[in-house]
């Protein structure tokens, strides 16, 4: 286990990281074409899995896109983030939208500071890879979700081939090989560092699965180039649509749902 000094560091870094770029985070480097395409994947599986008017936990909400979008849908939503400036985004971006959201400077590490009953809890685009203990986000999980609520993540994966070949055929093998690391890993970003673990489905639900039901398996950008590679996209329009088609139709496969940029998991909380 980390010492608590070397924790709170890494913690630190993730932190400034998201912080140095909230003011432009739905620009290319938060929300590319690509992104916004995974994002209405994600958007797909809320709407399905959550009934209307339901009472939502938001972690890691970003610059607040998915918790406007469920909120201006009726739901009511609880954005938390650790990046004290990415809050600021969301609670604006409420505002601007007419809604009145709780908004959080809380990590999902910090999911003890949240008291009530909740239907469900969401988080979108990894901010789960970024906390130092997964366990205690499963215990606090289920402290605040009711029995039959539910949980859709997606997760950053640890076996996704287009990185794999993109960076080995730039001889870079320490990249291409960086999500085989089994802790945290340093991961750059606008001169800062995000301290990222990434994992399996099955690593993933480990930590979840004495009080949530798995329910939903996915890859997610399986075959669909990750959104580093946008340009793949923007050059061959028509096969990465025709791919996105391949992704939506057999990424829910047993052994393909285990690849991809990231995968998604809808897990419904078992009776106390």
């Amino acid at each position: 286990m980390k010492a608590p000094n070397r924790l709170q560091s890494q913690l630190t870094d993730t932190q400034d990281a998201f912080d140095s770029v909230a003011a432009d985070y739905d620009g290319p480097r938060g929300n590319n074409t690509a992104i916004q395409e995974m994002r209405a994947e994600m958007w797909r599986w809320l709407d399905a899995s959550f009934a209307a008017r339901s009472r939502l936990i938001d972690l890691g909400c970003g610059t607040g896109l998915d918790a406007v979008h469920l909120a201006a849908q009726g739901h009511e939503v609880t954005a938390t983030d650790w990046s004290e400036r990415m809050v600021a985004r969301t609670r604006d971006r409420a505002r601007e939208a007419g809604l009145d959201m709780d908004t959080r400077a809380i990590g999902a590490h910090e999911l003890q500071y949240l008291e009530g009953s909740f239907d469900g809890a969401y988080s979108n685009l990894g901010p789960l890879n970024c906390v130092p203990d997964l366990g205690s986000v499963a215990v606090e999980c289920a402290r605040l979700v009711k029995p039959g609520g539910r949980l859709v993540f997606t997760v950053i994966g640890r076996y996704c081939p287009w990185e794999v070949v993109h960076y080995a055929r730039q001889r870079r093998w320490a990249r291409a090989g960086i999500r085989f690391a089994r802790d945290t890993v340093a991961v750059g970003m606008n001169g800062h560092t995000i301290w990222t673990r990434y994992y399996t489905p099955a690593e993933f639900y480990a930590a979840f699965a004495s009080t949530f039901e798995l329910e939903v398996q996915r890859g997610l950008c399986v075959f669909v180039p990750p959104p580093y590679l946008t340009w793949l996209a923007e050059r061959h329009p028509r096969w990465h649509q025709r791919l996105w088609a391949l992704d939506r139709r057999v990424a829910g496969w047993p052994g393909i749902n285990r690849l991809g940029d990231h995968f998604l998991l809808v897990m419904r909380r078992r009776a106390s």
